[in-house]
């Protein structure tokens, strides 16, 4: 059964007005709060060749805070990837899954879901390093 285009558009419309998002140039990291948004943003990803970048922070995270701004840049920079950012104390099950245990953790996936590489701490450079590689060698596919 082929899916309406309309209706795509318009759940697509939907979540972005419930996604509180990040807006930076011509990027925006997307603020994932529940469980049905991140299963809507796993299952697209899984569809398209782009390196996806997960942020898995805390609001209490000092750290996390520090290297927000610069998590923020490199989705405005990085246009050819999508980043994402889960509270671990929203979505602890999802935070489980990915094994997270220090915050903040960057994941970075590619297509299929494959984690290519993970970073721990509020490392800048090491986060930057990372994508840049990936982008470079064709990340997603």
């Amino acid at each position: 059964m082929k899916k309406d285009p309309l209706i795509k558009i318009n759940y697509g419309v939907a979540l972005a007005k419930r996604r509180k998002l990040f807006k930076v140039g011509d990027s925006a990291v997307i603020a994932v709060h529940s469980a049905g948004e991140w299963t809507h943003n796993w299952q697209s990803h899984t569809q398209n060749n782009k390196v996806m970048v997960i942020d898995f922070s805390a609001s209490w995270c000092g750290p996390c805070r520090f290297v927000e701004p610069a998590f923020r840049a490199m989705a405005a920079q990085y246009t050819d990837a999508v980043f994402l950012k889960i509270d671990v104390d929203e979505l602890r099950e999802v935070s489980r899954q990915w094994k997270v245990q220090a915050m903040p953790t960057f994941v970075l996936l590619v297509k299929g879901g494959q984690e290519v590489a993970r970073v721990v701490g509020a490392m800048k450079d090491e986060l930057e390093r990372r994508i840049e590689e990936q982008l470079a060698s064709g990340g997603g596919g």
